[in-house]
């Protein structure tokens, strides 16, 4: 299936647009405080180091989406709690990057922030409704049970179809 291909792909992605971010607002933060420029009486060196900081930071919110979908990846199971909210943020924020780009940068970084967007998104469904179970297990085996035993045999509340249904289903009838 492509879900652990999809995981692998946002992964490098979003690692490889977190160092470019990172790198690009520090290239911007060296130009500022180089040539000195000031934007309506704003302190230079205040914004050079305002722009290096959020530099920094912008890199590592995507190198730690990018670690949520590397461990997506490596796992083969959805992401639960504090890195499903990374991911969601990270496509929301590729969303509304991609609206502002359309504007003012044109058409093909407008392309490259709705592809991520997309693959994020991809990454997100690809894992929702599946059971926590990794991609390497045998089939058809729950977590807990033996594989010699079946699952729904001998113990109290097993049901009758060998399904591991606690509830017997009811007989059929005929009219």
């Amino acid at each position: 299936m492509a879900r652990r291909p999809v995981a692998w792909v946002v992964s490098l992605v979003l690692f490889a647009e977190a160092l470019g971010v990172a790198a690009l607002n520090w290239f911007l933060g060296v130009v500022v405080d180089r040539q000195n420029m000031s934007l309506a009486g704003l302190d230079p060196d205040m914004m050079s180091t305002s722009s290096k900081i959020g530099g920094v930071v912008f890199g590592l919110y995507f190198a730690l989406c990018g670690l949520v979908a590397l461990l997506v990846a490596r796992r083969d199971r959805a992401p639960a709690g504090l890195g499903r909210v990374l991911l969601i943020s990270a496509a929301v924020v590729h969303a509304l990057l991609g609206a502002v780009t359309w504007g003012l940068v044109g058409w093909t970084a407008f392309l490259y922030m709705v592809v991520v967007f997309g693959l994020v998104v991809l990454l997100l469904m690809t894992y929702d409704g599946r059971p926590e179970q990794p991609a390497d297990a045998a089939p058809g085996v729950s977590p807990g049970v033996s594989p010699g035993v079946a699952p729904g045999g001998g113990g109290a509340g097993g049901g009758a179809g060998g399904d591991g249904s606690p509830v017997t289903p009811p007989a059929p009838t005929t009219p």
